[in-house]
């Protein structure tokens, strides 16, 4: 049994020339996070400032246990949305810790929009309910919200919906919800303190109702003011909506930290300085994955990059040489491996299908990488059974019970995907490199497919065709079909939990991993028909 050693050279002109590509699309990548951290136009800014209230990000900031990590998820949803609020719509979510245990945390940015929530918003609460359903994470809400965005109503009603049934059930499971009301929360933004488990509301500052006193007064002709709908001090003293009433933001955050220290039965978690690190730079992660992801490269260089001790322990290191498999452990925490190293073959489906299963019955979790283009095609592998080896391995990822971690580091295309644990498998995190490409297949492959159907189907039809409209429609489609498959359009609509920087893997990882392991890991004691 022995560990891999990387004879990566940082000095060759290939190394050189990656690093830079990759540089420069984290580059574009930071270019976009600081879009994502605006938090209103100077207007929306001034009049907060004038009125005594901080920004949510310094909310946040002064939730969290000082010198805490904090793991920001989904910062880019709805970055190609043309109609939406920019990139991460108009919250800002994320996991970190509050009195030593973790949370979610998920503020909305009342300076930006009114905290109205888009499409990307509704979204980005969807996929953050789910992680604090599988994951038995305390949200904590920042509320200043006017509710659903009215032109975006036709796509944000349902998943408004699904939000509230998921806080429901959260709630009867025992994953509490805790909302501090800090401005105005109406319509649907009401129903998130209205429904939480614990609510707390700052005196003169909040103002929770259904409906604000235009509309009572066009519905009901009543006249009423803000404070005798929807104050603070009318809920924690009439309705009973508002369960504690602070004075000021310091008093309100200080009330949900003590929330979370008595209420919340989670074990209290260190998260501790990087323990055994890698043996190599991590700079050098920047140069291991080609520019051109054509040109084939060992994943395992990368993987000993942020790993401890640069230790990974291979599992049939001779067989199925285009899937990775193996043991290593990330900030001590152990970890299974799984990576794609180009096309699937059979030989590499049954190695990861028989890994899945060891890794159940050791109840250890599993982290999938992605660089693959799919499961190899042609007659011979036809007839050696590559369908039933894919469907194995499928059965087994769709089996596992240990918790899933994806990271997408190049090509994610086809069947090869849903394989490797893709969004569509619901891993408990998925996070992806700003180089990454993923659809059903390539754009070339799909233009030239879309190509030889056209042309088929004139000659049964006995049409001309138009070679040069041929050529046209294939070199539009093939630029739709990058655009599509491109990281910047799969992160706006959400199907990954963030693009980071690659030198980031290990302490995103390490964070995912201390989430993961804060609950007892069962592995799964069977799974679906497997055919021969």
């Amino acid at each position: 049994m022995k560990d891999f050693k990387s004879t990566i050279n940082n000095k060759s002109a290939s190394f050189r020339a990656n690093k830079e590509a990759m540089q420069d699309l984290v580059n574009l990548l930071n270019e976009h996070l600081k879009v994502a951290h605006q938090q209103g136009n100077e207007i929306a800014l001034k009049r907060a400032k004038d009125r005594g209230k901080s920004l949510s990000r310094d909310k946040i900031s002064r939730l969290l246990d000082k010198n805490s990590p904090f793991l920001e998820l989904m910062p880019l949803a709805g970055l190609k949305h043309e109609s939406g609020f920019g990139p991460g719509g108009t919250t800002i979510s994320g996991i970190g810790l509050v009195k030593n245990k973790l949370c979610i945390i998920n503020a909305n940015i009342g300076t930006k929009k009114g905290g109205v929530v888009d499409y990307a918003t509704s979204l980005k609460n969807l996929r953050l309910s789910q992680i604090a359903k599988d994951n038995k994470l305390t949200t904590i809400n920042l509320v200043e919200s006017g509710g659903a965005n009215l032109p975006d109503q036709d796509r944000v009603f349902n998943n408004y919906g699904a939000m509230f049934k998921e806080m429901s059930k959260r709630s009867k499971e025992g994953i509490l919800s805790i909302s501090i009301v800090f401005g105005n929360a109406t319509a649907g933004g009401a129903y998130v303190p209205g429904m939480s488990d614990y609510t707390i509301m700052q005196k003169d500052q909040a103002k929770v109702f259904l409906a604000g006193p235009p509309l009572v007064k066009m519905a009901t002709n009543e006249e009423s003011t803000d404070e005798e709908l929807g104050g603070a001090i009318m809920h924690s003293n009439l309705s009973g909506v508002s369960d504690f009433l602070a004075e000021n933001e310091d008093d309100a955050i200080k009330m949900a930290r003590d929330i979370v220290e008595f209420n919340i039965k989670d074990k209290e978690i260190e998260i501790l300085s990087d323990q055994n690190p890698p043996k190599y730079e991590n700079e050098e992660i920047l140069g291991i994955i080609p520019a051109n992801l054509k040109t084939p490269f060992d994943i395992r260089d990368l993987i000993v990059r942020f790993v401890d001790k640069s230790k990974f322990t291979e599992f049939k290191s001779n067989y199925g040489l285009t899937m990775k498999c193996g043991w290593a452990k990330i900030n001590d925490r152990k970890i299974g491996i799984i990576a794609s190293n180009g096309v699937i073959f059979s030989e590499s489906a049954k190695k990861a299908t028989q890994f899945i299963q060891l890794a159940n019955k050791s109840n250890i979790p599993l982290l999938f990488i992605h660089n693959t283009t799919g499961f190899m095609v042609g007659k011979r592998h036809e007839q050696k059974g590559i369908i039933n080896h894919g469907a194995q391995l499928i059965h087994a990822v769709a089996g596992s019970e240990v918790p899933h971690i994806t990271l997408l580091v190049g090509n994610s295309y086809g069947a090869g995907n849903y394989a490797m644990c893709g969004r569509s498998f619901d891993p408990r995190f998925l996070f992806a490199y700003p180089n990454v490409k993923s659809g059903v297949m390539g754009a070339e492959q799909l233009a030239g497919v879309m190509e030889i159907i056209k042309i088929n189907s004139a000659e049964k039809q006995n049409k001309k065709l138009d070679k040069r409209k041929l050529n046209k429609d294939k070199k539009n489609l093939i630029l739709l079909a990058e655009e599509k498959a491109s990281i910047w359009h799969t992160t706006s609509e959400v199907m990954d939990d963030g693009v980071i920087d690659p030198r980031n893997t290990r302490s995103h990882l390490k964070m995912c991993l201390e989430i993961i392991y804060k609950e007892k890991i069962i592995g799964s004691k069977s799974f679906g028909t497997f055919r021969m």
